[in-house]
């Protein structure tokens, strides 16, 4: 069988599978799994063409990180045949640890256990099935190979990842304010001193990377529609869990039922190879199926919940840059209990407050290099003559509150 395909991409055309074992992850039931979770969660409920999925993305991510290894041997960077194909393998095994709904329902279905866990706890799995042959990439995954460049090109702030989500979510939700210059990023690539560097004239690229970022944040992860809905479908999930956990029937696929009558933790994980065999065949169709199903359910919060995010009948947003009025929210609550007769207790299932926040660059830590025409390595905000890229490092942070449309009609 002839294992080095070519894929049709709608975003960079053809993508090349380079070596067999990547094939041969690809192919693994645990990356299938990839194709039923969506990238953006319910972004589809403001942009309806956001359907595309975490296989998309990891395939993507791969096709660049080969566009900028390759990058870099034509700059004279030493990397071996070992290194480059553990760097594939790292950034397309990277988001293999998600869960159903990607980031929205990481805290419903697990206890402080993140995708990132899952992942590297996956990657040991695949690599005792693949004879050990993913050690060097795990340990670029972990950080803990000794040339620190590829981990940064896997995880850093101007990293594959970020380049292919960018211009995949922009392209797929139509907010082409989000397409970046991935090509001419990944072009401008170097390594000095063992570090990830860009070059000079690669600045106003940069710059507009992370202004497309900011601008993305915003308007598609951060939109206030999606934040009601993915808000609405999270505590849909925790009245699920709730329900079951005191002994009243729940239907449910039978993995989602395992996940949410239990109180897993990343432990549980590491000593019960049962535990990731079950998650392995959780995804999006779970949830859904699982919605359909509660909204007939005799709980009327969860019944009115699922209807709800089945119609699409969303609850308003309240967005402020000052955390909201303790009067405000106390006058919401007396409302929801009013109109749904649920106990104060309940009220945080129909009342729904956080916080979001957008950072499009960390200068302290983890910042961009830009390596000068002298030879000298900089903070990119430091190397550019505009005032942008120090602004863009200033965190915006925003509070919110989501609630029927029926309390705001009173």
């Amino acid at each position: 069988m002839n294992k080095k395909k070519i894929l049709n991409d709608p975003v960079y055309g053809f993508i090349t599978v380079p070596t067999e074992l990547l094939f041969d992850i690809i192919d693994h039931p645990y990356f299938q799994r990839l194709r039923r979770i969506k990238q953006l969660g319910l972004t589809d409920m403001v942009y309806p063409g956001a359907l595309h999925t975490r296989f998309h993305h990891a395939l993507g991510a791969m096709h660049l990180m080969n566009l900028a290894l390759n990058t870099l041997r034509s700059k004279n960077n030493e990397i071996s045949d070992e290194e480059f194909e553990a760097s594939l393998i790292a950034i397309l095994l990277h988001d293999i640890g998600h869960g159903p709904f990607s980031h929205a329902l990481e805290t419903a279905i697990f206890q402080e256990v993140h995708h990132e866990h899952l992942s590297l706890h996956i990657m040991h799995l695949l690599n005792d099935a693949f004879g050990g042959r993913l050690s060097l990439a795990i340990k670029i995954f972990t950080d803990t190979y000794e040339r620190r460049f590829f981990h940064q090109l896997v995880s850093s702030q101007l990293d594959v990842d970020r380049l292919d989500y960018l211009n995949r979510d922009s392209f797929y939700t139509g907010v082409y304010e989000g397409k970046i210059g991935a090509d001419r990023l990944i072009k401008m690539l170097d390594v000095a001193n063992d570090k990830l560097v860009v070059e000079e004239k690669a600045i106003y690229s940069i710059e507009n990377f992370l202004v497309s970022r900011r601008l993305m944040y915003w308007q598609v992860y951060l939109h206030k529609t999606v934040i009601s809905a993915e808000n609405m479908v999270l505590r849909t999930v925790q009245r699920a869990r709730e329900l079951m956990q005191q002994g009243i029937e729940v239907p449910a696929s039978p993995c989602l039922q395992y996940f949410l009558s239990s109180n897993l933790t990343l432990e549980d994980f590491q000593s019960d190879n049962t535990i990731l065999e079950r998650f392995v065949s959780l995804d999006d169709h779970d949830v859904w199926s699982g919605i359909k199903l509660w909204a007939s359910h005799p709980d009327p919060i969860i019944a009115y919940l699922s209807r709800s995010i089945l119609s699409r009948k969303l609850f308003k947003v309240f967005i402020s840059s000052k955390p909201i009025d303790e009067e405000m929210m106390l006058g919401i609550s007396e409302l929801v209990q009013e109109r749904f007769g649920v106990a104060p207790e309940d009220v945080k299932y129909l009342m729904i407050s956080g916080q979001i926040s957008n950072n499009a660059y960390q200068a302290v830590g983890q910042s961009i290099d830009v390596l000068t025409k002298t030879g000298y390595v900089v903070n990119v905000a430091d190397a550019s003559d505009l005032p942008n890229i120090q602004a863009l490092s200033n965190k915006v942070e925003k509070y919110f509150v989501c609630y029927p449309k029926e309390v705001a009609a009173l």
